[in-house]
């Protein structure tokens, strides 16, 4: 195992540091995937495990950050939507229990980037621009996190080969690549381009410790890197998602009859996670304003989580929607998270050799401690 080993010092990265972890491997907040197991899993493997919780009620969160905190002693991080109505509930939540990183999938505004640094939270936005980059860079986040046009979910139109060097460029804070990244030659190329680490959404997905049906995961290994789609049809913002199950559908069917679904969707959803109405037309609101959607793409917003939970955590491929990056082309199997982890870092440190990188040297980094 390659925790026992020394690392070759390329491997230890500002990234390192600030989240206080082994490896430069971040595990993306993904919706009904990044879930409690699949976080304490990435911790304890050493790297940096994110929990979703932006479809989590605020009870809810409270009780897998305890869940988590009992399963590990590694530093992790949540993701939280900073368009939410009670984000500053849920940020407290974190400052009081300790949490280590504040991940956000929307840039949080500079009061709330505030409010967490104060506490000594470290935030890390996720961006898929340039400028984005700058703007929470100067608001005082501590990285981010740059996904490509590569990348699951919702994604740009730049590539990350390309974002990333202009992101490195432009920010002086670490850069964390993210959109097509699952070994460690991606690894090595990422710190080639000047980023502090990896993060992967999909190559976690496509683990033994995430909750996604097994009959779905072999969906995915099905898949090549031809078979997905950038489609607006999921709630209106660009989502990179496989070309299978509803997706086809949805983009032949007429406007009105999607909006006819996502009014079903939204109304099973509300009613599934509680979410009172007030709750949801806030954040409605917010969505429309962040993104410039219109009334019937903010419907379809509402409409996301019943299609992914579908998919992804009940088996109905056949209805849901899945998220991917095109990455899903070159991953052939499904192993746990510290088999993935290691053979990462055995690879990285493999190819650093190859290219004439300084012999491993043992090292821990700052506020970790060796099992």
């Amino acid at each position: 195992m390659s925790q026992g080993r020394g690392l070759p010092p390329t491997l230890r990265t500002r990234a390192t540091d600030l989240f206080g972890v082994r490896y430069p491997i971040v595990q993306t907040g993904m919706g009904y995937v990044s879930d409690v197991r699949l976080t304490t899993a990435t911790a304890n493997a050493g790297g940096l495990g994110i929990l979703a919780a932006g479809l989590l009620s605020y009870d809810e969160l409270v009780v897998a950050v305890e869940q988590i905190q009992a399963g590990t002693h590694a530093p992790f991080g949540v993701n939280i939507r900073a368009d939410q109505p009670d984000v500053v509930k849920r940020i407290d939540l974190l400052i009081s229990a300790g949490v280590k990183v504040a991940s956000f999938a929307l840039a949080p505004k500079q009061e709330l980037i505030a409010r967490c640094k104060d506490a000594g939270l470290v935030v890390v936005p996720s961006i898929g621009a340039r400028r984005h980059a700058e703007k929470v860079a100067a608001w005082g986040a501590d990285a981010v996190i740059v996904q490509g046009g590569e990348g699951g979910g919702h994604t740009g139109g730049v590539p990350t080969s390309l974002l990333l060097p202009q992101v490195v460029d432009a920010v002086d804070i670490p850069v964390i690549g993210a959109g097509g990244f699952f070994d460690g030659r991606g690894l090595v190329a990422a710190l080639a381009y000047g980023a502090e680490g990896v993060a992967m959404g999909t190559r976690f997905l496509l683990t033994s410790d995430s909750p996604v049906q097994p009959s779905v995961k072999d969906v995915y290994l099905s898949k090549t890197v031809n078979d997905t789609v950038l489609t607006l049809q999921v709630d209106g913002v660009p989502q990179r998602v496989l070309r299978a199950g509803t997706i086809e559908e949805l983009e032949r069917t007429s406007a009105a009859g999607r909006l006819l679904r996502a009014v079903r969707n939204a109304f099973a959803f509300q009613k599934l996670s509680g979410t009172p109405w007030g709750d949801m037309v806030r954040e409605g609101l917010a969505m429309r304003k962040a993104h410039d959607l219109t009334w019937s793409q903010v419907v379809m917003a509402a409409n996301a989580p019943m299609l992914y939970r579908s998919a992804l955590l009940e088996g109905r491929t056949d209805l849901g929607v899945m998220a991917t990056g095109q990455v899903v082309g070159l991953i052939d199997d499904v192993p746990s998270v510290a088999e993935l982890i290691d053979r990462i870092i055995d690879e990285a440190t493999r190819t650093l050799d190859r290219l004439g990188v300084p012999a491993p040297v043992a090292s821990t980094p700052a506020g970790h401690k060796e099992d």
